[in-house]
């Protein structure tokens, strides 16, 4: 199956309504090296549509890690929990970060599958997360 298209009318709408951030780890795209792209938050494989509702912005590493993926085994539980959802859960519920390190903390199963599987805590969007949650920008977003 091959990927559906997406317009430029729409990446901007999944962009401006993010705010140019990745809405999985927060990073800005401003502060990567690599656009932001626009993820299926359900692959297409999985029968999930090429609309608004279905879009999310998220870093390349964080799509990399994500890739088709909509589930992932809970290491604390062994269940199988689903992945968060930009357009069905609010961040907040979901997720703590830390102003002091820039770390991601999970507040549920859905948070911890989440950061596990896209490695949303890796070395390199620490310090970048760090400074821009004591700056209060990322707690304003999100």
């Amino acid at each position: 199956m091959s990927k559906s298209y997406i317009s430029t009318k729409l990446r901007t709408l999944v962009s401006d309504r993010a705010q140019n951030c990745c809405e999985y780890c927060l990073i800005p795209e401003s502060l990567t090296l690599v656009s932001h792209q626009v993820d299926h938050v359900i692959a297409e494989k999985h029968g999930g549509k090429t609309t608004e509702e279905n879009l999310a912005l998220s870093c390349s590493l964080c799509n990399q890690a994500k890739g088709s993926d909509i589930a992932s085994m809970d290491t604390e539980t062994g269940d199988v929990i689903r992945l968060y959802h930009p357009r069905k859960d609010q961040w907040r519920e979901n997720f703590h970060i830390e102003e002091s390190n820039g770390v991601i903390y999970p507040l549920t199963a859905i948070g911890r599958v989440t950061i596990q599987l896209l490695k949303i805590n890796r070395s390199a969007c620490l310090p970048y997360r760090q400074m821009l949650a004591q700056a209060k920008i990322l707690i304003q977003k999100w």
